[in-house]
């Protein structure tokens, strides 16, 4: 499975969450060239009219505001959209310049009281607190990661009742920095599997590969697939 834990969108209205915001990398070294490169990737790349994420609109439409986590919060598309539809977001990155960004647009928009900024190296530190919502979207990365960890810990953060929601990627965008043929991406129920949650206390809503059209940073359009899982907290 390739190493994962940051998101790139293969979308123009994937929250501008670009390939950045979770924490990533190992220990040590590793943790300092993760964190460095998606400060680069946020301090060189203009992604702050970021629109929100097509999956995450779907899922959360229908669904009364609480509390939401945003996992690798990027440009902060997802969050504020959340955030003006009554949501009470955290949302987290390890790019410092993306966190203060992201509380910057909160406040223009006038939703800070509604947006909790925090910047995290999810490999280490996860944030405090007990959610209706999780979001994982694009939460892929060039550096290692365990993933699986990170979103067995989302879940076990959810109030009974709430919904962890992961987009991957299912296929390769030609904008993608991800350009290996011989990708491998975690099926719905591949991922699913890695998360090994007890049946009993938590229950899969949605596991499918949706295809859309979509758009690239250039204006270039793709068809892409996304590899959606959907799990509910059905008990404490």
């Amino acid at each position: 499975m390739d190493p994962t834990g940051h998101r790139r969108p293969t979308s123009d209205a994937a929250g501008g969450h670009g390939a950045g915001g979770h924490g990533a990398g190992g220990h040590g070294a590793a943790d300092e060239d993760a964190a460095l490169f998606w400060e680069r990737h946020y301090r060189t790349r203009r992604t702050w009219d970021a629109r929100v994420n097509p999956l995450l609109a779907e899922t959360a439409a229908p669904l009364r505001p609480g509390a939401a986590l945003d996992l690798g919060c990027g440009a902060g598309g997802d969050a504020i959209w959340l955030a003006r539809r009554g949501w009470h977001v955290t949302a987290v990155d390890i790019s410092s310049t993306a966190v203060e960004r992201v509380r910057d647009r909160a406040r223009e928009l006038g939703v800070a009281d509604r947006v909790t900024t925090e910047q995290h190296d999810l490999s280490g530190s996860f944030p405090s607190g007990s959610f209706d919502l999780v979001s994982a979207q694009y939460f892929h990365t060039p550096f290692p990661m365990l993933r699986g960890r990170v979103l067995r810990t989302a879940a076990r953060a959810l109030h009974p009742g709430g919904l962890l929601l992961v987009v991957d990627h299912g296929s390769t965008a030609p904008w993608s920095w991800n350009q290996d043929p011989d990708a491998h991406f975690p099926t719905p129920t591949e991922i699913a599997a890695e998360l090994n949650l007890d049946p009993a206390h938590w229950s899969v809503l949605r596991a499918d590969m949706p295809r859309r059209r979509a758009t690239g940073p250039a204006g270039e359009t793709a068809t892409v697939i996304d590899n959606v899982l959907l799990v509910q907290r059905t008990a404490g």
